[in-house]
């Protein structure tokens, strides 16, 4: 059996140019199908995304902006063939991989997505503990209870008004656009640094820029994505809201990403790397005063603890998918064993791992690193697959849209490439 518009483009309805122009008819289009992408992109902004984003502008200052503007490009490039894939085929990538390469293959794919997702899983629990030590809570009290509260409100209770609090808690971090303008940043400065490199000749300025990919391009918002828009009945027919969708939600992501840079850029820049959350909290003092670590703690805590349930659900989604098993929050234990063994693996791993003595915010910028290590092979499945006709048909990438597609992850594979060697070499 073909998949749905797989090899071919649906045909207009008939009579569809002589129908009378409504203006608002294409609003309501894009509204109808607005989320998944926005959704996907603005996951990136978690607890590892934010201090990762504090942490440039802390030791680097203005110094990744145009760093930023290269990864955004990327990221609209990488959301945007992802959703395709999902519209156009009906499936999501864990069972487009296990279906387009070898049983080998997807088995490395699936390895890689579970790796980069565990340390993502740690840095969220890390992210936990990082929040709660600000409000007086010892990392020993506050990382097992996250770890029982995600574990059971997935599994035993309502995913999905948990999921609603939690994003609710993050929106504190809308607070930087104008903690931004407020600190008030060498306007030319940061125009300068946003339309023209100014890269740090350094290991550390290389190893930053990986843990920012890393932390933009997750492989999991991209198996969230394509999933997502199968959830949500995007055809062929509708996908042109859907690219509206995954091309705005990845801009407005990653301007946020850009306003925590510079707000921590005019308040710490130049300090040094990051010791702890407060030195990120301080770029919030122009907006709410002595209550900035108090409010960045509440933002980081809902973030991450909707990551910490989103990442262990999409490894789980997309395994149970690759291998064929069933998986959905809807079944009971007995009827998901893989499912939900998988997703308990990756709560207690994470956990266990953020509770080892250190410095929490060295931790989460680290895991960070190795997604960005990570994040190019699994980004080079979804190339082929997007070039392929045999999935897409006349949808696949066209000549142009191939070029750029494959200079963004050569260019991503590339830095990842250099940092690898950079840390061996440094190791020996």
């Amino acid at each position: 059996m073909s998949r749905p518009g797989a090899g071919e483009v649906a045909a207009p309805v008939e009579g569809h140019r002589r129908r009378r122009w409504r203006p608002w008819a294409g609003v309501l289009a894009v509204l109808a199908v607005l989320g998944p992408g926005l959704i996907a992109a603005n996951a990136g902004n978690d607890a590892g995304g934010v201090m990762t984003y504090a942490s440039a502008g802390a030791q680097f200052g203005y110094s990744t902006l145009f760093l930023m503007v290269l990864i955004t490009v990327a990221l609209i490039v990488v959301q945007e063939m992802c959703s395709r894939l999902g519209a156009y085929t009906g499936e999501g990538l864990g069972g487009l991989i296990r279906e387009e390469f070898s049983p080998r293959s997807s088995s490395f794919a699936m390895l890689l997505l579970l790796i980069a997702n565990a340390g993502l899983t740690i840095s969220e629990f890390a992210g936990v503990g990082a929040a709660m030590q600000i409000l007086g809570v010892p990392i020993w009290v506050s990382v097992p209870t996250a770890a029982v509260a995600v574990w059971a409100l997935t599994v035993l209770g309502s995913y999905s008004k948990a999921e609603r609090i939690f994003l609710i808690l993050s929106l504190a971090f809308l607070t930087y656009p104008i903690a931004a303008v407020l600190a008030h940043p060498g306007a030319k400065e940061v125009v300068s640094n946003l339309v023209w490199p100014h890269f740090v000749r350094s290991r550390s300025f290389l190893v930053l820029a990986v843990a920012l990919v890393g932390t933009t391009i997750t492989p999991y918002m991209q198996f969230y994505v394509a999933g997502a828009v199968v959830d949500k009945g995007v055809t062929p027919d509708s996908y042109r809201g859907e690219r509206i969708d995954s091309v705005t939600g990845s801009i407005w992501s990653d301007t946020v990403s850009v306003f925590i840079i510079i707000a921590t850029a005019a308040a710490i820049g130049g300090t040094g790397a990051l010791g702890s959350a407060e030195e990120a909290a301080a770029a919030l003092e122009p907006v709410v005063g002595s209550f900035a670590p108090q409010l960045f703690a509440v933002g980081l805590l809902g973030a991450a603890l909707l990551a910490a349930s989103v990442v262990p659900l999409s490894t789980s989604y997309a395994i149970a998918d690759g291998v064929g098993a069933p998986r959905s929050v809807t079944l009971g234990l007995r009827e998901a064993p893989l499912f939900y063994g998988l997703f308990t693996l990756q709560i207690v791993v994470g956990a266990g791992v953020a509770l080892i003595p250190g410095n929490l915010v060295s931790l989460i910028v680290n895991t960070q690193v190795l997604n960005g290590l990570i994040t190019p092979l699994l980004l080079a499945y979804i190339l082929i697959l997007a070039n392929r006709a045999s999935v897409l048909g006349a949808a696949r990438n066209g000549p142009r849209f191939r070029v750029i597609a494959t200079i963004c992850v050569a260019c991503v594979g590339t830095l990842s490439f250099v940092v690898l060697v950079l840390t061996v070499l440094h190791a020996a």
